[in-house]
């Protein structure tokens, strides 16, 4: 039981995260440190991205189509892969971003609530 409950957290987690990473790539292409910089920036500094959980939201979401890829010079003139959101990925962010604010509310009233 302990077991399925932090598979659950882990799914919600890398949800939220692909949500994220769609949201940031929705303001501009962007390469992988760039995406970083964008989530944690944008949260006030409080959410912080290891690029061990980066590569594979960005993996996976190339492979489902919601992102594409191709390599360019960064701003230093060194070559890196530049995300950009595709259609499918545009479409993916509105259902996610709806889902998210119809289950925050609810969520938030439940952990407000007081015994």
């Amino acid at each position: 039981e302990h077991k399925e409950s932090k598979t659950d957290s882990r799914e919600l987690l890398q949800g939220t995260l692909d949500m994220l990473v769609l949201k940031s790539l929705q303001l501009g292409a962007m390469h992988g440190w760039g995406i970083t910089e964008r989530i944690e920036s944008g949260s006030g500094n409080i959410l912080g991205l290891h690029h061990g959980s980066l590569s594979p939201a960005l993996y996976r979401l190339e492979k489902q189509g919601f992102i594409g890829s191709e390599w360019k010079a960064s701003e230093n003139n060194r070559r890196a892969r530049f995300y950009t959101l595709t259609p499918a990925g545009r479409r993916r962010l509105a259902v996610e971003r709806e889902q998210w604010e119809r289950l925050s509310g609810p969520v938030n009233l439940v952990l407000g609530m007081e015994g």
